[in-house]
């Protein structure tokens, strides 16, 4: 197969098994990984030659460190010390031991033990952040012993990486081997570290001047790949280079602009590179090994399970959290498959066992995660005594309030908020998950209690029977619509104000019981307006009348807009847009009425009408086209869609 093909192969698998494996919300990692078991040499065999692109994926590699390194930061290691040096340390550490006793009673080697046992002592930074944050569990107790214990293991895959492929060397020889290795890290980090520090800025800011997109792009590949040459000739890994090349930049202004520009690299390397992962998959060895497939799999989730949770609850950790925290973390992760690549030496049976349990693991985690709050509920009576409490606090907080404010989120927004209430004499009650914010605000005196707003008990403890309004200051639709549910569930008649960040999700939380519904940018389009109208020299009060009647009228004038290159996103497909159909002749809504046309039927409605350059906005239904007309339609792409079909035929 020429390299073209191969690789319209690997284009066209991937999209196809990504896609599908999104639809059914499971990590896109194990589409990758099943397009290479697919079409390697143990099943369809359309990439036999597989070292064709394994050197290119190995970027992959290189980039994704490159981003750990971006994310590496001194404060907030400080800040989790106690996390990330106490539970992710240990974690990583007992794991390793344990695998590599088993791995020893087995009568397999030590060395391979120490590799096999970094491979499973890895969890899924890209899963597990990514349900964190689709359930706002991130500055949960349970969440921030996640994010302390991922951040570890991202930090130890650096020494990993280049301790792994020297353990096949004789026991008498690694001492040496490695001490070597740790003088050359100790040197060429120190060297890049010290210069590096003070030239990287200055360099950045020279290249920064040629205002020049592509330039900068260019200079971030330049250095991270730089970088990682630099290690490999000093006898280290690439990626202990790209990952010293995060780390400088990070200390940058231009960190978030970096990682913005390195991620599609880093995305569609990462994608070859569990590919290539993949196509090591032997089917045919599986099935005579399958028992022993399940009990790795078994043992990774029972005994990392036990290892975090026995950690967790020793450290100081309530037990119900420690239960949290081991469920979520038990599953393997996309690291695991990185230093799988590294070992070298390994027998067959073995690799493809460690494969598919790493694969099966990363499988049932979402479902893992999914059922952990119902297993600690049920298994951890001191949880329902701890949700009583907290309850029991928040009511304590609004026993005396009465037709009072219920703010959910207590972020800049809510903390505006609060202050305008109390200017008025409106007294409100905040419900946030932040345990720091929550201290640090009423230790000040507000009005702020530890809560989940998505809760019932949480809204009713916190007055909602004798409130006057809720308000979700928080631009969380899955937590207004949550809201917005136990509002009408128990009070249909107390108005809900919701924020939102975009106007298409206006319509859906309007169904849900929405009173108003305040769209961040289209709001910030009429302060935009009122300013620039005020400077050209429009009276204030005309200003005014024209922001409250655009307000009342839920924002009519700003609906929709005209889509171009730079507006593709996930959402576009349910995102009303405005379309300019010019009637040409011929067309068959000439000489027909908008009524008689039936646009709305459609779900279309007609925003304006440009005639012999004459524009009228918001015409009448009796209006009649005429050749020559553009009508401007306003609604979603296949509405839009249809209106043409419609006003165009012949």
């Amino acid at each position: 197969m020429s390299a073209l093909s191969l690789v319209l192969v690997l284009l066209g698998a991937s999209v196809l098994a990504v896609v599908l494996f999104r639809r059914f919300n499971l990590p896109p990692v194990l589409g990758y990984l099943a397009v290479g078991s697919i079409i390697g040499p143990h099943a369809l065999n359309l990439m036999s030659d597989i070292h064709r692109v394994e050197y290119l994926a190995e970027f992959g590699v290189v980039f994704l460190m490159f981003s750990i390194g971006l994310e590496f930061s001194l404060p907030k290691l400080h800040a989790m010390k106690r996390i990330v040096f106490g539970l992710g340390l240990l974690q990583v550490v007992l794991t390793l031991l344990l695998v590599m006793v088993l791995v020893i009673a087995l009568g397999i080697g030590w060395q391979l033990g120490i590799a096999l046992g970094a491979v499973f002592a890895m969890s899924s930074t890209a899963v597990l952040t990514k349900l964190l944050a689709e359930r706002m569990e991130l500055d949960s107790a349970h969440g921030r012993q996640v994010i302390g214990v991922l951040l570890f293991q991202d930090l130890a895959v650096v020494p990993l990486l280049v301790l792994l492929p020297s353990l096949t060397q004789p026991p008498e020889e690694l001492a040496v081997l490695m001490g070597i290795a740790m003088l050359k890290a100790v040197a060429v980090l120190a060297l890049i570290l010290v210069f590096g520090q003070k030239l990287m800025r200055k360099w950045f800011h020279f290249v920064a001047r040629a205002k020049s997109a592509e330039v900068f792009v260019l200079n971030v590949l330049l250095i991270t790949l730089g970088l990682a040459t630099i290690t490999e000739h000093a006898g280290l890994s690439l990626a202990l280079g790209a990952f010293v090349a995060g780390m400088l930049i990070s200390e940058t202004e231009f960190r978030m602009q970096v990682e913005e520009d390195i991620k599609p690299f880093r995305d569609v390397l990462m994608g070859l590179f569990f590919v290539t992962i993949g196509v090591k998959l032997d089917l045919q060895i599986l099935v005579g090994l399958w028992w022993q497939v399940m009990l790795v799999l078994t043992s990774l989730l029972v005994f990392k399970a036990l290892i975090v949770g026995v950690l967790s609850w020793k450290l100081g950790a309530t037990p119900g959290n420690s239960i949290r925290s081991a469920l979520w973390l038990c599953a393997g992760g996309e690291f695991g498959f990185v230093l799988l690549g590294v070992i070298v030496n390994m027998p067959k049976e073995v690799e493809q066992v460690a494969l598919t349990a790493l694969v099966l693991s990363m499988l049932i985690a979402p479902f893992i995660v999914q059922y952990s709050e119902r297993l600690v509920m049920r298994f951890v009576a001191s949880e329902w005594l701890m949700r009583s409490m907290q309850v029991t606090q928040i009511a304590a907080q609004s026993m005396t309030s009465e037709k009072h404010a219920i703010l959910c989120g207590f972020g800049r927004n809510g903390q505006y908020l609060a202050r305008f209430l109390a200017q008025e004499g409106i007294h409100s009650i905040a419900l946030d998950l932040d345990p720091d914010r929550v201290r640090e605000a009423a230790g000040g005196g507000e009005s702020v209690v530890f809560g989940d707003a998505g809760r019932k008990e949480a809204l009713m403890a916190a007055g909602l029977m004798r409130a006057s309004v809720v308000i979700v200051t928080m631009s969380d639709t899955p937590l207004a619509e949550k809201v917005l549910h136990h509002v009408q569930e128990m009070r249909p008649d107390l108005p809900v104000v919701v924020r939102t960040s975009d106007e298409k999700d206006m319509g859906r939380l309007a169904k849900a019981g929405a009173a108003e519904v305040v769209p961040e940018t289209l709001e910030a389009s009429l302060m935009l307006a009122s300013h620039a109208l005020v400077l050209v020299g429009v009276p204030i009060n005309r200003v005014l009348k024209r922001i409250r009647q655009t307000r009342s009228q839920r924002y009519r004038l700003l609906r929709g807009f005209y889509r171009g290159m730079s507006d593709r996103d996930e959402d576009e497909g349910s995102q009303p847009r405005l379309h300019s159909i010019w009637l040409t002749p011929g067309a068959a809504a000439i000489g027909q009425s908008l009524g008689e046309l039936g646009l709305e039927l459609l779900g279309c409605e007609v925003s304006a009408i440009r005639r012999r350059g004459i524009r009228a906005l918001e015409p009448a239904p009796e209006t009649r086209l005429d050749e020559g007309d553009v009508v401007v339609v306003l609604g979603t792409p296949g509405a839009v869609a249809a209106a043409e079909e419609r006003l165009l035929k012949r």
